[in-house]
C-alpha cells in the first residue's frame, strides 16, 4: 500500500436507493381480492338469511349488543371470520384473534390477561376470536372457562366441524351455535358483480368487464365459498390483458381457466361424511338413482374408502329391499367383494351397478320391522320356553325327559309342510308386503299361519305356555 493511499480521502459510499412510501390504497390492493372486500356492516354481509335475516336471534342479539359466547360451524368461505369482526365493530369491542392451529395456551393466558385488565380499568369487552377452535386439545379449550364463565371475554369460535362432536360439551352448553350455509350462487354473484364495480376496494379502479355467463361460472364452481369465488375472478382480472381499447374482458373461457377444479366439500369423519352417506342410502331407499349415483360419485371424487360405500350398499339391500327382491342383497355382497378386490377406480362400477339395482328394486323392510318387533318382545321380558317337542333330544335322558316327543318332520309330509306348534303362544313379527317377490311369500304366510293357529287353539291350557 502507497502513502498516497494512506492519507487520500475515501470514496464516497454510493448513494442509497430510496422508495416512496407506499400508499393506503396502494397497500390495500396488495392484498386478496377476498381480504379487501370482507363486509364492514351486516348490510354489505351476504347470505346466511337464517340467522341474520330481519327479526333473527343473531341479528337482534347483535344489534342489541347482547351477545354472550358464540361458535360458528360450517363450511370455508361462507363468513365465519368476517361475521366476528361485523360483531367487533357493531359491539365496540376490542377484536382478538386467535387460531387453533398456531396457537398455544401462553397466547391465551396472555390474551385472556389482556382483557381481564381491560375490563377492570375502562369497562371495555373483548371479543376473543379462535379459528378452527376444534383444533384446540381439551385442556386448552378448558383454559378458556372460567373467563367465558365469568364475562371477561365473549368467545366466537369458527369451525368447519359439528362443534357438537368436536368442542368441549362445558363451552359448547357455554355458547350459542350457529350453523353457517354455503353461499348461494345468488348471493356469489352479487358479491362478483361488487367487486367489479368497487374503486376502493374492489376491481373497479380497473378498465374491466365480465360476461354474465363467465360471473355466473365463477359463482357456481366456487361451490358456495365466497373467498374461492373472488379470488378466482382476482386472478381472472390479472391476466388477462387488455384489448385494443385497453379493456379487460373476462369471458367464460377466461372464468373456465381461472377457477381450479371445485375441490368437493366433504371430510372424512365429519358432517360432510356422514351427511352424504346419508343422502346416499336415503336416495337408494327413495327410488331414485340419478340422485343416488350422484351421491356416490362425489364420495368416489372425494376419496371415500369402497369398503364403507359397500358395506352400507350391503345395509340398505337388506333393510329397503329385504324379501321384495332377495336378489339384491346376493348383489350388494358381490359387490362388496368386487370393490374390495379391485379398488379404485375400476370399484365405481360394481359400486354403480349395485347402487342403480338397489334404487330400482321393489322395496320391503318387513325383514327389520320383523326382528326389531322379535327383540322387543324379548327385551321386554316375555321370554318363552322352549315347547317340549321342539327341545334337544339327542343326548342321554332326553326321551325320559319328553323332549323331542311328538315332534313332526316336515319334510314327511306333502309340500313339505306340517302344521305343529313352534313357539307356543300366537305371535305376529312379520308382515309381509306385496311387493314384488313378497307377494308370493305372503299368499304362503298367510295359509300357514291359519293352521299353526288352529294347531295351537286344539292344544290343552296346559301346553299352550305362558300368554
Amino acid at each position: 500500500m502507497s502513502r498516497d493511499d494512506l492519507f487520500s480521502t475515501p470514496a464516497a459510499p454510493p448513494p442509497v436507493e430510496t422508495t416512496a412510501p407506499v400508499s393506503e390504497a396502494e397497500a390495500l390492493r396488495n392484498r386478496p381480492l377476498a381480504a379487501r372486500m370482507r363486509p364492514r356492516n351486516l348490510a354489505e354481509y351476504a347470505g346466511q338469511t337464517h340467522v341474520l335475516g330481519p327479526g333473527q336471534l343473531l341479528r337482534r342479539a347483535i344489534e342489541a349488543d347482547r351477545i354472550q359466547s358464540l361458535i360458528f360451524y360450517g363450511p370455508p368461505g361462507t363468513g365465519k371470520t368476517s361475521l366476528a369482526q361485523i360483531i367487533a365493530r357493531q359491539t365496540k369491542s376490542k377484536f382478538e384473534r386467535l387460531s387453533g392451529v398456531e396457537s398455544n395456551v401462553a397466547d391465551m393466558r396472555r390474551v385472556l390477561a389482556g382483557a381481564a385488565n381491560r375490563l377492570e380499568n375502562t369497562g371495555a369487552s373483548t371479543i376473543l376470536f379462535i379459528d378452527e377452535i376444534h383444533r384446540f386439545n381439551k385442556s386448552q379449550q378448558d383454559v378458556l372457562l372460567p373467563d367465558v364463565e365469568s364475562g371477561v371475554i365473549r368467545l366466537i369460535g369458527a369451525t368447519t366441524h359439528n362443534p357438537f362432536f368436536f368442542v368441549n360439551s362445558p363451552l359448547v352448553s357455554r355458547s350459542q351455535i350457529f350453523e353457517l350455509r354455503p353461499l348461494t350462487e345468488a348471493d356469489l354473484l352479487a358479491l362478483l358483480q361488487r367487486a367489479l364495480t368497487d374503486e376502493e376496494r374492489g376491481l373497479g379502479y380497473l378498465k374491466i368487464t365480465a360476461d354474465d355467463e363467465a360471473l355466473r361460472h365463477l359463482a357456481r364452481v366456487a361451490d358456495g365459498d365466497a373467498r374461492k369465488a373472488l379470488n378466482s375472478l382476482e386472478i381472472a382480472a390479472l391476466t388477462t390483458a387488455p384489448d385494443a381499447d385497453g379493456i379487460i374482458r373476462v369471458s367464460l373461457a377466461v372464468a373456465e381457466q381461472s377457477i381450479q377444479k371445485k375441490a368437493i366439500v366433504y371430510d372424512g369423519d365429519g358432517d360432510a361424511h356422514y351427511d352424504t352417506i346419508s343422502a346416499f342410502i336415503k336416495s337408494m331407499r327413495g327410488s331414485d338413482p340419478d340422485a343416488a349415483l350422484y351421491w356416490l360419485a362425489k364420495m368416489i371424487h372425494a376419496g371415500e374408502d369402497p369398503r364403507f360405500i359397500a358395506r352400507r350398499i350391503v345395509i340398505c339391500a337388506a333393510e329397503d329391499v329385504g324379501l321384495a327382491d332377495p336378489m339384491a342383497l346376493v348383489l350388494a355382497n358381490a359387490c362388496q367383494s368386487a370393490a374390495e378386490f379391485v379398488g379404485w377406480p375400476e370399484a365405481r362400477i360394481p359400486l354403480a351397478e349395485a347402487t342403480i339395482y338397489i334404487a330400482t328394486a321393489n322395496k320391503s323392510n318387513s325383514a327389520i320391522k320383523a326382528i326389531d318387533a322379535a327383540l322387543d318382545d324379548v327385551r321386554s321380558g316375555r321370554t318363552l320356553a322352549v315347547p317340549e317337542h321342539l327341545r334337544d333330544k339327542h343326548y342321554a335322558g332326553a326321551e325320559r325327559l319328553g323332549h323331542g316327543k311328538n315332534y313332526a318332520y316336515a319334510h314327511d309330509h306333502p309340500d313339505h309342510f306340517v302344521a305343529q306348534d313352534y313357539l307356543g303362544v300366537n305371535r305376529t313379527y312379520y308382515e309381509p308386503t306385496e311387493q314384488g317377490v313378497e307377494k308370493k311369500i305372503k299368499d304362503r304366510v298367510e295359509k300357514w299361519r291359519a293352521q299353526f293357529v288352529a294347531t295351537r287353539a286344539q292344544k290343552p291350557p296346559s301346553q299352550t305356555g305362558p300368554a
